[in-house]
């Protein structure tokens, strides 16, 4: 897997997507705001769409982004659960032994309780993400939870690989979130740079997940 092509690739089709095509831009910002369309729109990327597609068909992309977000809350129900039960059960154990006189393990007790959500939310999110795009690929919801065909083309990848690719996408993630920062600090114009930014980046990831995903082609 060639990371740095990658993202490049991922860059060009994002700049591809908006650059010179201020109308599109200018809808794409809007589909930012009513956030349906740009998921909708993230799941024509997700198909395997190239070059990027253009906007239109509303009322489908609107469709399409209410099933990922759908999608997405189903998949948040295992981590809400487990965020609920060791949440809750360590903030009161680990209340408790700090009232008691033992702090060290309150704070162990809630580190614990942490680390199991981080693991979940983690393994949910490696997951998902090869979910969503089987469901863009087969235009079928009960595809982003084939959790055989899931693991099976995520083998096909590979852990290391795949696990790799991501971390990639975080440190990249954190570079645009320092740009962000800095430009939120910039008087009156900062949030509009913003506004337009926030499409590009949508684009870009939702790219380069899909460049992951086609690293281990689907056999015909």
């Amino acid at each position: 897997m060639d990371y740095g092509k990658m993202l490049s690739d991922s860059f060009s089709y994002a700049k591809d997507a908006v650059w010179g095509k201020w109308v599109q831009w200018i809808l794409l910002v809007i589909s930012t705001i009513i956030f349906p369309l740009i998921m909708g729109y993230t799941v024509r990327i997700y198909s395997g769409a190239k070059p990027a597609p253009d906007v239109g068909n509303w009322v489908r992309t609107f469709i399409d982004g209410l099933k990922l977000f759908i999608i997405g809350i189903i998949y948040s129900i295992p981590v809400f659960i487990v965020a609920l039960i060791f949440g809750g059960g360590t903030l009161i154990f680990g209340g408790a032994a700090a009232m008691a006189g033992h702090p060290a393990t309150a704070i162990g007790t809630i580190g614990i309780g942490l680390l199991v959500m981080i693991i979940v939310g983690i393994l949910v999110s490696l997951i998902s993400m090869i979910g969503i795009i089987r469901f863009a690929r087969k235009n079928s919801m009960g595809q982003a939870f084939a959790f055989g065909a899931i693991l099976e083309h995520i083998g096909k990848i590979g852990w290391g690989s795949y696990i790799l690719a991501l971390i990639i996408l975080w440190v990249v993630a954190l570079i645009f979130g320092l740009i962000v920062f800095v430009l939120a600090m910039i008087p009156f114009i900062g949030w509009l740079i913003l506004l337009f930014l926030y499409p590009v980046w949508i684009i870009l990831v939702a790219r380069y997940v899909t460049l992951i995903y086609e690293s281990a082609p689907e056999p015909a």
